[in-house]
């Protein structure tokens, strides 16, 4: 008999350590926020040569594609038409031209994708650059109350709402500096 007293005295403690705590913890929800590096970086494509480099490589790439998209389109325009015809020598032979333009196409986008994500890869390094950018993404989180920033092309980042994007602040912070 005496011990159940004790016991309900121990957890009579316990509950109350532990429901202010809870609380607490329930008080200070974590703000997350995104940014989009890709758009930030691109404002120092004026300022920084190498950033200048880059843009343009990048801008070749896709207009590569886009053109070679638009040659593939076509002959798979040519190949149904084919097939419509019933013309089985022709389909034999744009059906080969499109597989190889396919194929050619992949190949293109896999080497020159990697090619481009390795050159942003030490463009990120230029260690400067990189605290010159955290400190005025640390600076628009902090004023807009956010705990965590997370890169919105990252892998990790399965959704997030619009709304936790700062990528706009953080690009007119900078333009401010100028």
């Amino acid at each position: 008999m005496n011990k159940k007293p004790w016991f309900l005295g121990i957890m009579a403690l316990v509950l109350l350590v532990m429901i202010p705590s809870g609380l607490s913890a329930q008080a200070s929800i974590t703000r997350f926020a995104v940014v989009d590096m890709n758009r930030i970086l691109a404002i120092y494509t004026d300022r920084l040569p190498e950033f200048r480099a880059y843009a343009e490589k990048r801008e070749k790439f896709q207009a590569e594609v886009e053109k070679q998209t638009t040659e593939l389109q076509e002959l798979q325009a040519k190949l149904a038409e084919a097939q419509e015809n019933g013309n089985k020598s022709q389909i034999n032979n744009l059906e080969k031209q499109v597989q190889a333009k396919t194929q050619a196409l992949q190949t293109y986008v896999t080497k020159n994708m990697a090619e481009l994500e390795k050159e942003r890869e030490q463009l990120l390094k230029n260690q400067a650059l990189m605290n010159q950018i955290t400190g005025i993404i640390r600076a628009v989180a902090e004023s807009e109350g956010v705990s965590m920033v997370l890169a919105r092309d990252n892998p990790g980042v399965i959704w997030y709402s619009p709304s936790v994007d700062i990528t706009n602040k953080v690009i007119e912070r900078i333009r401010n500096r100028r």
